[in-house]
């Protein structure tokens, strides 16, 4: 299978039109069609159907779509790798990072290090850390902020100096947004949002203790940004870690007496770093 044949079926799946993508790839509808044809004989399955307006993915097509991107973009990231940089350090950083406090302290080793080397580019992943550890093994991703506990056997890590703590989003004019901290008690008052990672949700279920069972649980999320709009419409709060960010409308309230946590840069032991990934994480480390 050509990296050619996956971008045309990617264009295809893009613009929803052969027309249309033909265009934009600069080659004729015909010719893309058999192209699509052939792909779809390859591989032994349906990827495009036609609706009244337009084509869309079938099942087996939105699976080859997120494996072709990732493909892709795995080769521009080997093309950015061996770049000739010379002498000086070069060439792309991908990191996937979640929604935490850690992210600051990246931020700023990110543009320290960009000063020093100015040909370096970075590639940010915001995502949550199940997706950024697949994303890590696959070797789309160099680096990955996680809050902690990781994998150790898997990943090699430096830990991040930034305290993070447990909390919850409310409306600001929510009772609870007035407390300097809630306890599992106040929690059994108001509809919950929580983590949908286990490991998050265990830390949780910890902490609320007997309280657990009292709770009235809304629903799930993976990032913090997708249910705020829910937080405010329903007056309910969402459980999460204090962010990097303000959201209009909301406060955080910290949970009293809850461990802290801390986060972690991390890398897939076996991966064979490019020399701009090793320089980083020497930087990284001083």
């Amino acid at each position: 299978m050509e990296l050619r044949i996956l971008r045309y079926f990617l264009a295809v799946a893009r613009e929803e039109n052969f027309t249309k993508a033909a265009m934009s790839l600069n080659v004729s509808q015909p010719a893309l069609s058999r192209q699509i044809a052939q792909l779809e004989d390859e591989l032994g399955q349906t990827l495009f159907v036609h609706s009244s307006h337009c084509i869309v993915l079938t099942d087996a097509g939105l699976l080859l779509k997120r494996r072709a991107e990732e493909m892709l973009s795995l080769e521009d990231k080997i093309r950015r790798e061996f770049s000739d940089g010379g002498d000086e350090i070069s060439g792309e950083l991908a990191f996937g990072c979640g929604e935490n406090m850690g992210m600051r302290e990246l931020a700023e080793k990110l543009a320290e290090f960009k000063r020093l080397n100015p040909k370096v580019t970075f590639r940010i992943y915001s995502a949550i850390a199940d997706d950024i550890k697949f994303r890590l093994d696959q070797g789309i991703l160099d680096f990955g902020l996680m809050s902690e506990p990781v994998e150790i056997p898997h990943y090699d890590f430096v830990r991040i100096k930034t305290v993070e703590h447990w909390g919850i989003l409310v409306r600001s004019d929510n009772p609870l947004a007035s407390k300097r901290s809630v306890t599992p008690e106040d929690l059994t008052t108001i509809p919950l949002y929580i983590p949908w990672r286990t490991t998050m949700r265990s830390e949780v279920s910890a902490w609320l203790s007997d309280c657990a069972e009292k709770i009235t649980v809304a629903g799930t999320y993976n990032l913090p940004g997708n249910i705020t709009h829910l937080v405010k419409l329903q007056n309910a709060a969402a459980i999460t870690i204090e962010k990097i960010y303000n959201y209009d409308g909301l406060a955080f309230v910290p949970f009293e007496k809850a461990n802290p946590m801390t986060s972690v840069l991390a890398w897939k032991k076996s991966a064979n770093l490019s020399p701009t990934a090793k320089a980083f994480v020497e930087f990284f480390r001083k």
